[in-house]
């Protein structure tokens, strides 16, 4: 199935790229582009810009580049396709669709699942909200202190006790609703999987209902079941991927930088009661690398709101090892014990607070948990809290962090170091041998992940007030080396000047328009730029028409913030096409010297005097001033010069 191109175009123009990209990462203006953190990649400083006017992002770190379509591909993880509808049902946009390909009979039956799926949580919802049935319903919910807005704001619904509510009141092929989790297949036929049920619909990041989660009243007969019961896996509902409340807390994630973990739906709605809307929770299962490489997306803090030793000692090295390879911050707020969440954001909000803002990392919390649990006072709980305290810390991969804890544990405990210290490596080497990851050394990778190369982040740290753009900080090389060879005449001066008069043609394209020529240009792949900018109507035509190199310079040009004069750019590129124009005519001559070939050394010999008079009125940057009218008629006198040269070799 694919999209007409006008029906793309339209969608790209009508996008808001600032919006849609600072749903994941907050964006700060400076000059006429928006910077923040990459998205795509974990950084400590801003390498990620947007040019707004263009609808174009461009990462200097990770290279990630391209247009509103591209990134939400790229985040979300949806084809072509997905992301150009999606972008469409955000912009009111109707788009049109030729069928057919071999992933059709994939995309309509997820369709017709989220279809159902949609159809389902609003039947669910109105029962709560209108039925006589729901009252019961009704009042738990405000037991928990939910009022109608907290019900509509989650969509929670009421799934009534009868059998057949649902399949009767959606009238869905059957197969569609036993594949959505929905009915199941009984003695008596179709029948409804949810009944005399709260319904939590869960959603995923974009809002989309993929699944339900559903409780039963207190109360209840043990005939009832479980007293929670969830979707089944579906194709669209993974529960290893997929988190409880994202879709709401996404954009409070992202302007925080911290994102709370915690076990049940209540719990999520009672921290968002609470005044803390960046929680999320599991559906059912425990925590997977899946769930920490999507919120690694929208934070780089991660909060726990549940008992970290609960998760048991065999989580803690799984957790140690995302934490590496992700660059999270796990942390871990202190509950009252015997408490949840949604119990103390009901009771006292400003504890559920206090304990998120109060978080400890996830180790100091354990040793802290350790050491408290022991009786201090005598020389035996010393020593049972000081061995239990090294256990968890000998779980750690980094050497550097379990020394820093070996002597915090030596100082609560009033044990002595260097006694304790072997302990320690014995516990190390007890924990690698029963099955634990191998604790790895300061600044090696964790066991089980991967050495960082050069081009994922940025080879230099750029000011956090201001990102450098290496197009325009001279001293600083693009992350990513031109693959094209370089001509031996390229100067750093010429490609420097080459690259300030492609910014300037894309960001200012009437200012440079009939200024610029191929001649000017020695590196291929600014001529090749300039060709496509030229040949194209627009900035992403030329950027859809030219090779992937080349795309990547102009995305990279989009994003750059023009600083150079246009007068002084065009001398620039002149005077250094020159230099390089009378480098190969005095080879030339040379050659023709050799040769005794007298009419050529005569022709060269003119060519190298007029042009070394022409550079002599350019002079160096700094030495003159290029904008007065004979610099400014040299300058055209030589880029007429070259164009000729540069046709005639053609």
């Amino acid at each position: 199935m694919a999209i007409p191109d006008d029906d793309v175009v339209a969608v790209r123009s009508a996008t808001d790229i600032l919006a849609l990209i600072g749903e994941y990462t907050p964006l700060k203006r400076i000059g006429r582009r928006y910077v923040g953190l990459c998205p795509f990649h974990a950084e400590k400083t801003g390498s990620f810009s947007v040019n707004a006017e263009e609808g174009l992002y461009y990462c200097f770190g990770c290279q990630a580049s391209g247009d509103a379509i591209t990134f939400l591909r790229n985040i979300e993880g949806c084809d072509f396709v997905e992301a150009v509808e999606r972008l469409a049902a955000r912009a009111g946009i109707a788009v049109r669709h030729d069928t057919g390909g071999k992933d059709q009979p994939d995309r309509e039956g997820r369709k017709a699942l989220l279809g159902v799926m949609e159809r389902a949580v609003a039947f669910y919802h109105e029962e709560l909200l209108s039925q006589p049935g729901a009252k019961r319903a009704r009042q738990y919910l405000r037991s928990r202190g939910y009022e109608g807005d907290t019900v509509r704001q989650f969509t929670l619904g009421w799934a009534p006790e009868a059998g057949r509510s649902l399949v009767g009141a959606v009238r869905a092929p059957a197969d569609l609703l036993v594949k959505a989790g929905l009915a199941h297949q009984g003695q008596n036929g179709l029948r409804d999987a949810f009944r005399g049920r709260v319904i939590f619909p869960i959603f995923d990041p974009t809002g989309k209902a993929i699944g339900l989660g559903g409780r039963i009243l207190p109360g209840a007969g043990e005939g009832a079941g479980p007293k929670y019961r969830n979707s089944p896996e579906t194709p669209i509902y993974s529960k290893r991927r997929t988190l409880y409340g994202l879709n709401w807390a996404k954009h409070s994630i992202v302007q925080t930088g911290e994102v709370i973990i915690c076990e049940g739906y209540t719990d999520v709605i009672g921290f968002f009661t609470a005044g803390l809307p960046r929680a999320v929770a599991t559906c059912g299962t425990a925590l997977t690398e899946e769930h920490f490489r999507l919120l690694g997306r929208f934070a780089k803090r991660v909060v726990l709101a549940f008992d970290a030793d609960s998760a048991g000692q065999s989580a803690a090295a799984r957790f140690y090892e995302w934490e590496k390879r992700h660059e999270l911050e796990v942390a871990v707020a202190a509950l009252p014990p015997g408490s949840d969440p949604a119990d103390i954001a009901m009771r006292e909000p400003q504890v559920l607070r206090d304990a998120v803002g109060q978080a400890s990392t996830f180790l100091s919390f354990r040793v802290e948990r350790a050491l408290a649990s022991s009786e201090l006072k005598t020389g035996e709980g010393r020593a049972r809290a000081g061995e239990a305290a090294l256990a968890m810390v000998a779980e750690h991969p980094n050497e550097l962090v379990r020394d820093q804890y070996l002597v915090t544990v030596s100082d609560r405990t009033r044990l002595d170091l260097e006694r304790l210290r072997p302990l320690l490596d014995s516990l190390v080497r007890a924990f690698a041998a029963s099955g634990g990851k191998t604790p790895v050394e300061s600044g090696k990778p964790s066991s089980g992940g991967r050495v960082r190369t050069s081009d994922e982040e940025p080879p230099w740290e750029p000011d956090p007030e201001e990102v450098t753009d290496p197009l325009v900080n001279g001293s600083r090389p693009a992350p990513r080396a031109s693959t094209s060879p370089r001509r031996s005449g390229v100067t750093p001066s010429g490609e420097r000047a080459g690259r300030d008069a492609l910014v300037l043609a894309v960001r200012e394209p009437q200012t440079m328009a009939g200024r610029l020529n191929e001649a000017l240009f020695a590196d291929p792949s600014q001529r090749a730029a300039l060709r496509a900018l030229t040949n194209s109507k627009s900035l992403h035509e030329a950027i859809e028409g030219a090779d992937e190199e080349v795309a990547d310079l102009l995305r990279r040009l989009a994003v750059t913030e023009p600083d150079a004069d246009p007068d002084q750019t065009v001398t620039a590129l002149a005077r250094s096409a020159a230099q390089v124009a009378l480098g190969e005519i005095e080879a030339d001559a040379r050659q023709a010297e050799a040769e005794a070939d007298t009419a050529r050394l005569a022709a060269a010999g003119a060519a190298i005097g007029w042009l070394k008079s022409e550079l002599e009125l350019l002079q160096e940057p700094g030495t003159a001033d290029r904008t007065s009218p004979a610099v400014s008629d040299a300058a055209n006198r030589l880029v007429a010069w070259l164009s000729q040269r540069y046709l005639e070799a053609r």
